[in-house]
């Protein structure tokens, strides 16, 4: 967690995980002294730092301020910009993800993934998939661990696995070392936004079955 916290800091983050964080510190209003700190830390390396000279400064600055293409990142501004501006009512999410996403929650074209569970793909790429996972009250996502790293956001309700409860804000951080079977709790529904950089792999007898027809 402190790690995904430090890469925000210094912007170097991909949009997936920097949409996350920046949803998280909206609903965490705790988390934010940390990564502020963080960020003068960063800061003051730089400071201390030998200046270089760039070549082409002026083509540069017009690259960041004027959005020519010249290889240069924006920091700190990963989004994606070709989908539709989200409605001035999405405070039902953060700001961030439902900036991200182009809708609120209520407009989500939401696909059925089991019984109880369903989900929304909004990235699916080499870098890895970003989704939006609709778990009803009680219901239980299958059993699996991870090729990857995985990093949930609970947006609303909560959910439990080996490592303990997740509710509004928390976020949840699972790898390879991590067998678990995510539980949403039996009073409210739970949606997560969930941020994976390689296939998770189902587990148990029953997901050995489905993971045939998952398409990673």
């Amino acid at each position: 967690m402190d790690t995904l916290l430090a890469g925000y800091a210094r912007g170097v983050l991909n949009a997936p995980l920097h949409v996350l964080v920046e949803s998280h510190l909206a609903l965490k209003p705790d988390s934010r002294r940390f990564v502020r700190a963080l960020e003068n830390i960063a800061a003051s390396e730089i400071l201390q730092q030998e200046a270089a000279p760039i070549d082409d400064r002026d083509a540069r600055l017009a690259s960041i301020f004027g959005g020519n293409d010249l290889g240069v990142d924006r920091i700190n501004a990963p989004l994606i910009t070709d989908r539709k501006p989200a409605p001035t009512d999405a405070g039902a999410i953060p700001h961030a993800l439902a900036r991200y996403l182009g809708c609120d929650l209520g407009d989500v074209a939401w696909r059925m993934l089991l019984p109880g569970v369903k989900e929304f793909r909004i990235e699916d790429n080499d870098d890895g998939e970003a989704t939006l996972y609709w778990i009803r009250g009680g219901r239980k996502i299958p059993a699996h661990t991870h090729e990857g790293s995985e990093y949930t956001l609970v947006l609303r309700g909560a959910f439990s696995d080996v490592n303990g409860r997740y509710a509004r804000g928390d976020i949840a951080v699972a790898d390879m070392d991590v067998d678990h079977c995510p539980v949403a709790d039996p009073d409210e529904d739970c949606f997560c936004f969930a941020v994976t950089d390689a296939p998770l792999r189902l587990t148990g007898p029953i997901g050995r079955i489905i993971q045939r027809f998952i398409k990673h």
